[in-house]
This record gives structure tokens, sequence and C-alpha cells, in this order.
């Protein structure tokens, strides 16, 4: 009896599937069948694939944060995983489906609506090709048009992360660009740091910034100075003062700021104990920045 369920458990483990992993992200939540259908999809397509799930809580319709999830989990998975993203307000309409390969050998199955932005600039656009839904897509579906997350994403994600049609079967090559969201790059000039406030930790109110350590070490800044910050929406100051720098939250009362690097090494505004965000009323997105200067 134990060996056959030991035999079980290893015709179940990860070594005994077949092809690329399969990570999945979305808007939908996991209050209906919307995310296991996809999942139904692809199992279709090859029940010996690895599927996994980036997340499914991205904030719906937020293409942004869509964006910063994928290249925040890419560089950890392996060469040749494919994405399926599907944060897709415009589904539909006439925003191209595309696979992107990237430069890193990863694969990106989405809308081309700015989903792309943040792994196109970080691991390099190799390849676009165009979805071409006379081949790849769901048998049968052709008469939906509101759930290409099922119907054209997952289906087409799962034949190529199995191998059952290469990058060139995709579609149509296109140029080597996607849309991206404008947006505040990290820059250091004239005494001022300028960036973006990507996202907030939202568990504790943390204000994450995408000023990279080495953009912030050009400010000369040492731990106990007092540095003036000024975050913007849209161009308008939505909050300014002056908060100390230091590594470690407990380096300040309960209840203060402080100006820290977080894990990412990005430098990010904190409350011990507190929430920033919250506090201040802060939000993130391509319409959020920051300045800082001693």
């Amino acid at each position: 009896m134990k060996r056959r369920i030991l035999l079980a458990l290893l015709l179940l483990s990860p070594a005994s599937w077949a092809g690329s992993p399969l990570v999945l992200q979305s808007d939908f939540g996991l209050k209906d069948a919307a995310v296991a259908s996809m999942k139904g999809v692809a199992v279709g397509v090859s029940p010996d694939l690895g599927i996994y799930d980036l997340t499914h809580d991205v904030p719906v319709f937020n293409i942004w944060e869509a964006s910063l999830r994928l290249v925040q989990a890419a560089e950890y998975w392996p060469e040749g995983t494919v994405f399926v993203s599907v944060v897709d307000p415009g589904v539909g309409t006439k925003r191209k489906s595309v696979v992107l390969e990237t430069r890193s050998g990863h694969y990106f199955v989405t809308p081309d609506n700015g989903t792309l932005t943040f792994v196109a600039e970080s691991l390099g656009i190799k390849a676009v090709r165009e979805i071409d839904e006379a081949v790849n897509r769901l048998a049968n579906s052709e008469e939906s048009y509101t759930f290409h997350g099922r119907d054209v994403y997952a289906y087409t994600g799962a034949r190529l992360a199995a191998g059952i049609i290469s990058f060139e079967e995709v579609g149509q090559s296109l140029a080597n660009e996607v849309v991206s969201i404008p947006y505040q790059r990290a820059t250091f000039a004239d005494g001022v740091i300028r960036g973006n406030i990507p996202i907030l930790d939202i568990q504790f109110g943390n204000v994450w910034s995408n000023v990279y350590r080495d953009t912030f070490r050009k400010l000369g800044a040492k731990p106990g100075d007092i540095l003036n910050v000024r975050v913007l929406n849209k161009g308008q100051v939505a909050w300014q003062g002056k908060v100390p720098y230091f590594t470690t939250f407990g380096a300040v009362e309960l209840g203060e700021p402080i100006l820290y690097l977080n894990s990412l090494n990005d430098v990010s505004l904190a409350i011990n104990q507190g929430s920033f965000a919250d506090t201040h009323g802060i939000g993130s997105g391509a319409d959020w920045s920051i300045e800082i200067r001693k």
C-alpha cells in the first residue's frame, strides 16, 4: 500500500511534468470559475503541463500593476517559462494579442495594452509576434468576444509551453516594440532625485519608489541625514516634509517617519509601526512621483 502511494506521489510530482512552466496572472479573482476555466483549457492542451499562479488579485483593469507583478516574478523563473497575463479592459477591441519573447528567454502572452511595459524594459525585447487566432484559438470559441483569457491566451500559452507550437507558429512577426505606459524614470540632476511611486507595500502602508540604491547614493546622504521629500500626483504636490534617512525602522521612535531602502534596494517611505500611505493619503501608479533633496 505504501509503495502504491509513493508511486502516485512521484507521478504527480513536478518532475513528471512535461514542457515549460505555464504561469497565469489575471484580475479575475477566485470567486467564480474564470481561472479554473483557463486552467481547464491548458490541461486540455496538455495534461502534463506544470501550471502555476502568479496572482489573480491584480486590481480590476489595473494594467500598471499587472506589468509590475510580471517583472517582479519573471527573473526568478527559468528560461522558457511562459507567462499568460490577462488584465484586459479592452477585450474585443482592436488592441493586439501578442507573445513577447524576451532576451532572457521568457515568453509573455497578453494583450499589448501596456502590460509589457516593465518586462520589455528589464528583460529586453528579442521578438514580438501577433497571435494568429485562425490557428491559435480554442475550438468553437469564435463567437465568444469577452473571454480571450480563456479562448486565446490560455490556449496559446499552453500550446507554446507544451511545445505543440513553436514561437514562430504563434503568428506574424511584429516590430520589436510594445505599448508602454509613460512614467517618471529614476534620475539624479542638480542635486535632486526624481522617481516614480510604482506600488505601495499594501500590508504595512509603506511607500515604495523606483529609485534604486545606486541612484540614491548620488545624493551623498548618510544615515541620520534629514532629507527634503515631496510626493506629487499628476505633477501637483500631494505631500511634502522632512524625513530622516536610516537603514532600519527601529532607528526612529514609534509613529515617526523614515526614509529607507526596502528589500529590493529601492528608496521607500514608512512610519515606524504606522502607515505612511494612509496617514498622508498617498497612492501609487504612473501618475505618482517623488522628489528627494538634501
